[in-house]
């Protein structure tokens, strides 16, 4: 299978339909709705993979309560309480609750069913027959394919940058500060959730400012107006550049012209700042 332009694995597909469908999964109530629901709740953490599915980091501050359902307890709820629950979800700002009009086709009217008619929620039971075409369309969403393909010289001063490009992770965590690190040489930089403590640390040990867009080695990074960085990404040579757009499990670390990688970062606040590998 082919996501993106990058190849993926029937041992990464099958990754991927647990990130998106694990067996329990989070419903963020109100102390309220988790009474009048009848809803147990615990404090357990989610995985790193729940968070990105779920976006658990732009959860309404309000639902102070976790519900952790499996598909048979969720289907054994009254239809009025999962209907309710369901938009509570969407309320909530919580991920993962697509619509019933972008799915039916492909899923069937039964989808229409599971919860208010117009949202529902990711079980296994959805993709048993269905996933090698449902998670590309979801890993695809609003993403460009990789242009791995078309680079025809890999620069010896980023050894790593070759073997990175077309890759998806093997979970959420690596990000986009690590795949520069990485493709630099640092070793497990990969595979990490890089924090930008660290990152800043080895910019200032291993760049002075400035670089140019179509030479290897030039480390692009964004910060906000209180100079937090935000993003980063690396060129390559003949004005292509490697990237991850963010920590999801995902976002490929993937080629994209220089020009394609300053648009899609655009962002009100944000100021691009250039430096060059020493």
């Amino acid at each position: 299978m082919n996501v993106l332009g990058i190849d993926v694995s029937p041992v990464l597909l099958t990754k991927w339909v647990d990130w998106l469908a694990p067996d329990v999964q989070p419903f963020f109530v109100t102390a309220e709705q988790a009474q009048n629901w009848n809803l147990p709740t615990d404090e357990r953490e989610p995985t790193a993979e729940q968070r990105d599915t779920y976006r658990t980091y732009g959860v309404d501050r309000m639902a102070t309560r976790v519900s952790w359902l499996d598909e048979s307890t969720y289907s054994n709820l009254p239809k009025a309480t999962r209907a309710a629950l369901v938009r509570a979800q969407v309320n909530h700002n919580r991920g993962a609750v697509p619509t019933v009009r972008r799915w039916q086709a492909l899923l069937g009217p039964e989808i229409r069913r599971q919860a208010d008619g117009h949202r529902f929620v990711w079980w296994k039971s959805l993709l048993r027959d269905s996933a090698e075409v449902v998670l590309p369309r979801i890993v695809s969403e609003d993403l460009h394919s990789s242009r791995h393909t078309e680079v025809t010289t890999w620069p010896s001063t980023l050894p790593r940058a070759r073997e990175l490009a077309g890759t998806f992770p093997a979970g959420s965590g690596p990000n986009c500060f690590g795949t520069v690190m990485a493709a630099a040489g640092v070793e497990g930089a990969a595979d990490v959730w890089m924090q930008r403590e660290p990152f800043d640390t080895w910019l200032a040990d291993h760049t002075t400012p400035g670089g140019r867009d179509d030479v290897p080695g030039t480390v692009f990074v964004w910060r906000d107006t209180a100079g937090a960085v935000q993003h980063a990404a690396i060129t390559i040579g003949d004005n292509w550049m490697l990237h991850k757009p963010s920590q999801s499990w995902m976002t490929p670390r993937k080629i994209r012209t220089v020009a394609d990688v300053r648009r899609s970062t655009r962002t009100s606040g944000w100021h691009l700042r250039r430096h060059r590998l020493r």
